[in-house]
């Protein structure tokens, strides 16, 4: 029997109250933005963001615990923008919606860095001390490295693929300092919005499997912004070394996404996108466990050890209160499917 999890890559709106205060402790320019050296009262305010964040995704019921990357200025590219072999360049727009992030120009070779390790170390200290904690695990998020080389400008390395395998050996590097963590989330919204060219899929698949070979945990691979083409996603499913893909069902194209699956098979588990990252509305329980059940009577023929319930993109794009009750839709989507 399929398990339902209830499950978010993180990337939660800054709560109200630590927008002014942040603001003011950080400055308001985009020289001022988050760049891995920042003072005591920035890292204390950092830590009551996490400990909110922790504590809404278990109030609202989910098992699976993400740090919410609230320090996180330049949405996925953050591991890079405080990286010290990287100069943040001008603004670049964040895909297609208002959210813009600094360019980060890498000028060296990236070695090891720790900044999300610690993020991740005190996420798990939290989340050892919460109330109603005992059921629940905690999971990592970063960015996949074919999204991350696609948002960066390669100013050392020369070579695209070349690039690309740094990153991943890099994002790799990283995960060996992480906590104990039962699952892992790779955001690549650029395999949708600005797939690898045609001969070009295994570089991008190569560079995913080596993040993935660098953890004993789970990883699902999510995707967003709409279907995956159909090369790529066979390429995905066969070589990226995923237990999970994660799959955008709020898109309008979902025909497609399971048009793939029906052709090309799925990865052992499933991470589908079921509640709108990016739209206020909030989809009750019931929507969501019947967006779950369209999606297997699609596919029969198919079983999955897993499925996670999930936004389709990025949460911070919403207010705090409507990051709530979307976790809340989901956790309970999975009480109504059991």
């Amino acid at each position: 029997m399929t398990e339902r999890v209830a499950a978010t890559p993180g990337l939660y709106p800054l709560p109200d109250w630590a927008k002014e205060t942040l603001s003011d402790l950080k400055g308001h320019q985009k020289g001022d933005l988050l760049s891995g050296d920042e003072s005591e009262a920035i890292v204390g305010e950092y830590v009551e963001v996490r400990a909110e964040y922790v504590d809404d995704q278990l109030d609202a019921g989910l098992n699976l615990i993400t740090e919410g990357q609230g320090r996180w200025d330049d949405m996925i590219a953050h591991p890079l923008t405080v990286h010290d072999a990287v100069e943040t360049g001008g603004i670049v727009r964040y895909y297609d919606n208002n959210n813009f992030y600094r360019d980060p120009r890498v000028v060296d070779d990236l070695g090891f860095s720790g900044d999300v390790a610690r993020e991740l170390e005190r996420a798990s200290d939290r989340l050892a001390d919460a109330d109603g904690a005992a059921d629940a695990s905690l999971a990592a998020t970063l960015p996949g490295p074919y999204s991350l080389a696609e948002l960066a400008t390669d100013e050392h390395y020369g070579d695209e693929g070349d690039f690309q395998a740094a990153i991943a050996e890099f994002l790799a590097g990283e995960i060996e300092a992480f906590p104990a963590h039962e699952t892992l989330f790779l955001v690549e919204p650029s395999l949708v919005t600005n797939p690898p060219a045609e001969g070009e899929e295994s570089t991008a698949t190569d560079a995913i499997a080596t993040v993935a070979d660098a953890t004993d945990a789970d990883v699902v691979v999510q995707t967003a912004y709409g279907a995956l083409g159909e090369k790529l996603y066979a390429h995905l499913v066969d070589e990226a070394g995923a237990d999970a893909l994660g799959l955008d069902l709020v898109a309008g194209d979902r025909d497609d996404t399971v048009y793939n699956v029906q052709e090309f098979g799925a990865t052992d588990s499933l991470a589908l996108g079921l509640v709108d990252g990016q739209n206020t509305l909030v989809e009750d329980p019931e929507t969501v466990a019947e967006r779950v059940e369209w999606f297997e009577s699609q596919i029969p023929n198919e079983a999955f050890d897993r499925t996670y319930l999930t936004p389709n993109t990025e949460l911070f794009y919403l207010p705090t209160n409507k990051c709530r009750a979307k976790l809340s839709a989901l956790a309970a989507a999975t009480e109504v499917l059991d």
